[in-house]
């Protein structure tokens, strides 16, 4: 099982890259972003308050990466031709400047420069100029170019997202076998986590690593939805106890090649109510719906006005609080959008989640969560978890 993309897939990507820019006329790609750098050459970071880029020149086929020097040796294992660094932020010259002198040596000096944003985003207290402040180039921005490519995963990306789904799956498993009640979430969250990233870890050998920033490269939790705070949608974990007639809202997912996937349930602790089973019933009968929505030619908005539409038709349009679901792949939310206003047409190779949920204040919240792949015909559900309530019930 590959854990990582090939260098065969950042070629096929350059490559269709290229084709793109010309036909935008595109002398040069800087890019900005965590994602759209990574889509571009491997190399995974965090955003901080130290610029990185990445340069791409079709005419002469080099992906340049433009990182601190802490990062110089890390950057160099990525699918880069070369490695530019610079010292410190904010240092002495600022690393923007620095870089206008990057697109200079590779020749993005002229002409049109696409951006994804036309300078260093940042955060953690960054400052600095635009980038067509500092180049005589004509800055464009294209923050889709490379984001509508990502739309359509390629069977690498679908391979990758296919095992984060297998191991969400035994994360999952472990997490409801070890929740009872007078236990408390965060032990039993990192017991399940810890558990399933050593087996993951130990099945898939040697070659595996993390691609992201993170302790654990499997997580499986309740992230504070318990009982009554299971129907605020994003909850914080509160380290409750689990207690008798709880209804738990729980996730799950794994990371491969720096690829993700979702995994979600609502489970009862204890012998449902016929309230609790009642909800329970529409929230998995609405995601049947969604699934029976989503396939090739169909718009994300249509998916979303169906589920919209089976809440007012059941009385329950209160109960909303989010669309119905949303891309996944590098990014845990990417788009397109299972939303009333997102317009997009679904085509085969889109990997989406299919989360409609149920919200009642004051009392529970329910809702599933199945990553699934847009096939030619229509879509097949890569996590595989029971989603009835009998499987469900935790009975301690």
């Amino acid at each position: 099982m590959p854990v990582c993309l090939s260098s065969g897939e950042f070629r096929r990507r350059r490559a269709e890259i290229g084709k793109r820019m010309e036909d935008r006329g595109l002398g040069s790609l800087c890019l900005f972003s965590a994602a759209q750098v990574f889509y571009l050459t491997g190399f995974p970071f965090i955003a901080t308050e130290r610029p990185i880029a990445a340069l791409f020149v079709p005419e002469t086929n080099r992906v340049v990466l433009y990182v601190p020097l802490l990062e110089m040796e890390h950057a160099e294992e990525a699918h880069a031709d070369a490695v530019r660094t610079y010292k410190e932020y904010p240092g002495s010259e600022h690393p923007m400047m620095l870089l206008s002198r990057v697109l200079a040596e590779f020749g993005a000096v002229s002409g049109r420069v696409g951006v994804d944003a036309d300078g260093y985003g940042g955060g953690y207290g960054y400052v600095g100029p635009r980038l067509s402040d500092l180049t005589e180039a004509e800055v464009v921005a294209v923050p889709d170019l490379i984001e509508r490519m990502m739309r359509i995963k390629s069977e690498e990306e679908i391979g990758l997202i296919r095992e984060s789904c297998k191991w969400a799956g035994v994360a999952h498993r472990l997490l409801q076998d070890y929740t009872a009640p007078g236990l408390v979430e965060t032990d039993v969250s990192f017991r399940a986590s810890y558990e399933a990233s050593m087996r993951m870890i130990k099945t898939l050998g040697p070659e595996y690593r993390l691609m992201r920033f993170g302790s654990l490269p499997v997580q499986a939790d309740y992230r504070g939805q318990i009982g009554t705070r299971s129907a605020i949608p994003h909850a914080i974990t509160a380290n409750a106890t689990f207690q008798q007639g709880d209804v738990v809202v729980s996730g799950a997912g794994a990371e491969v090649g720096g690829y993700l996937s979702e995994l979600e349930r609502t489970m009862i602790v204890g012998v449902p109510t016929a309230e609790q089973r009642r909800h329970f019933e529409l929230m998995v009968d609405v995601q049947e719906l969604a699934f029976s929505m989503i396939r090739p030619g169909a718009k994300c908005s249509e998916v979303d006005q169906a589920v919209t539409a089976y809440f007012r038709s059941h009385g329950i349009e209160e109960t909303w609080r989010h669309h119905t679901g949303h891309s996944i792949g590098y990014g845990m939310h990417e788009a397109p959008f299972l939303d009333g206003g997102d317009n997009t047409e679904i085509e085969p190779g889109m990997v989406l989640t299919v989360e409609p949920g149920i919200y009642v204040p004051g009392v529970a919240g329910f809702r599933h969560s199945d990553t699934v792949l847009v096939t030619e015909n229509g879509m097949e559900i890569l996590t595989v978890y029971p989603r009835e309530l009998g499987s469900l019930t935790i009975v301690g």
